[in-house]
């Protein structure tokens, strides 16, 4: 088993430089991070866990730029998205990002994606929110098109070019996890996923198990499922590694640095 973590890296908590090598000195196999451009000062979209927004949303450094800071003074830990708003980017300069980002760290990138639940901030990006599934499926195929091919072209309803050349290449493809629990989920995962990222806090009622299995059997291979935002328990643990997760991220709370180490040292007791 593998473990990591989430959170959301901001200009108020621990500096991306610092927490990667604590990550990496604790134990830990991964780091992802969470993405918002911005948050309209006008929005009618309800926060998904109910309340007001946390303040760290309105708050994100750029995940690459965040990821490339912790990855070039570590050696080995992962360096993910959990989740990046693919639909609201650009896939040419998110294909050079990525791809960048993979480079540097000698091809410690992975890709977690979700189309997002803001639907004022898609707006200010040009997306319209009832799109916005169809408008990611095209910029992740776009983006692999671009890591494949020396001259990569793509023709879609969103995304239509070529051919183009678009360097550098991935060390290696970054994984492109599909994040979210939804009707359609594991249909995104086996068309133009390598794995999935669900949220899972545990799985107390078998329900992960069952999604897992169903995954498996239908691609006729181990799909990697990575349990983002685990609850921080033996439990949860346990649970989860019944289910047939291959990652359990744990989530990170936003804080400065002192806080912060003191709370990798609890979770690291979670792994050893």
């Amino acid at each position: 088993m593998k473990f990591g973590v989430s959170t959301f890296v901001t200009d108020e908590g621990i500096e991306p430089a610092v927490l990667g090598p604590a990550l990496e000195e604790r134990g830990f196999a991964s780091l992802f991070l969470a993405e918002h451009t911005h948050i309209p000062v006008s929005r009618e979209t309800p926060y998904p866990a109910g309340g007001d927004l946390p303040r760290h949303y309105y708050r994100t450094l750029d995940p690459f730029v965040a990821l490339t800071a912790a990855g070039v003074v570590t050696e080995r830990l992962e360096l993910g998205t959990g989740i990046a708003l693919v639909n609201q980017r650009d896939p040419i300069i998110l294909a050079k990002e990525i791809a960048s980002l993979d480079l540097v760290s000698r091809g410690r990138a992975v890709l977690g994606v979700g189309a997002g639940w803001n639907r004022e901030e898609m707006r200010n990006h040009g997306t319209d929110p009832t799109t916005r599934m169809s408008r990611m499926r095209e910029h992740v195929l776009a983006v692999r098109e671009m890591w494949e091919n020396d001259q990569a072209e793509f023709h879609g309803e969103f995304v239509d070019f070529g051919p183009i050349f678009s360097w550098p290449k991935p060390v290696r493809r970054p994984p492109v996890l599909i994040g979210g629990w939804g009707a359609k989920t594991l249909d995104r995962v086996l068309e133009y996923g390598d794995g999935w990222m669900p949220i899972a806090l545990d799985d107390r009622d078998g329900e992960l198990a069952k999604a897992i299995a169903d995954l498996r059997a239908r691609a006729g291979r181990h799909v990697p499922v990575i349990a983002y935002s685990a609850r921080p328990r033996p439990d949860a643990v346990e649970q989860l590694t019944m289910a047939g997760v291959d990652e359990i991220l744990f989530y990170l709370r936003t804080a400065p640095a002192g806080p912060t180490l003191e709370r990798l040292d609890d979770l690291a007791r979670l792994i050893t």
